[in-house]
């Protein structure tokens, strides 16, 4: 399975059996990601030199206006896709099988967690998958040790406060808060 078809597999919405070929290719690329994200973590590197170890860890270009400070962790690595100016801090974990996107302009918190991926409820099930991606939009604010969930939305200009859980989409121009996040304001512009 090449990266391309793993991507169009995982945009399909079609379920990952536990031992299937996708399922397969998970611990594949898993093994890439530790390698890569090992190195990321292990020394200083230059932004540009960062840039090019997030471009061999994404499988795409990342523009040079992208910000990292490690440490950074990822099991897969290959369904993330970052937009201009994006920043990431230190000790966010990105679980991209169900795919992240990140819109230009967005800030992503200290120790936030973005999980795209959920096991099976059912016993008999639990090492099938469900998954779904999660978009950050454009100039999205998140704060530190945030989480967000398989299928969240956050809307252009929103702010998830540190701590929060979301589990549900968050409008634009929104701040939310808490464990499950709900609504705190409106932001006026």
């Amino acid at each position: 399975m090449t990266i391309q078809e793993f991507r169009d597999y995982m945009a399909s919405g079609k379920p990952v059996a536990g031992g299937s070929d996708v399922h397969m290719m998970f611990h594949q690329l898993s093994q890439e990601a530790l390698r890569i994200t090992a190195e990321i973590n292990s020394k200083y590197h230059t932004p540009e030199q960062l840039r090019a170890l997030l471009e061999q860890l994404w499988g795409r270009q990342v523009p040079d206006t992208v910000g990292m400070f490690p440490p950074f962790y990822t099991d897969c690595g290959k369904n993330t896709t970052v937009g201009e100016r994006v920043f990431i801090n230190m000790g966010c974990k990105f679980q991209d099988q169900g795919g992240i996107t990140i819109d230009e302009g967005a800030l992503i918190g200290h120790n936030v967690v973005l999980a795209t991926i959920n096991h099976h409820l059912n016993p008999a099930e639990r090492q099938g998958m469900t998954y779904a991606p999660i978009h950050i939009g454009k100039n999205v604010w998140i704060g530190a040790n945030a989480t967000i969930l398989a299928g969240v939305t956050i809307g252009d200009g929103a702010v998830v406060a540190a701590g929060a859980v979301v589990a549900k989409d968050v409008a634009p121009c929104t701040i939310v808060g808490g464990v499950p996040a709900k609504l705190i304001k409106r932001i006026e512009i």
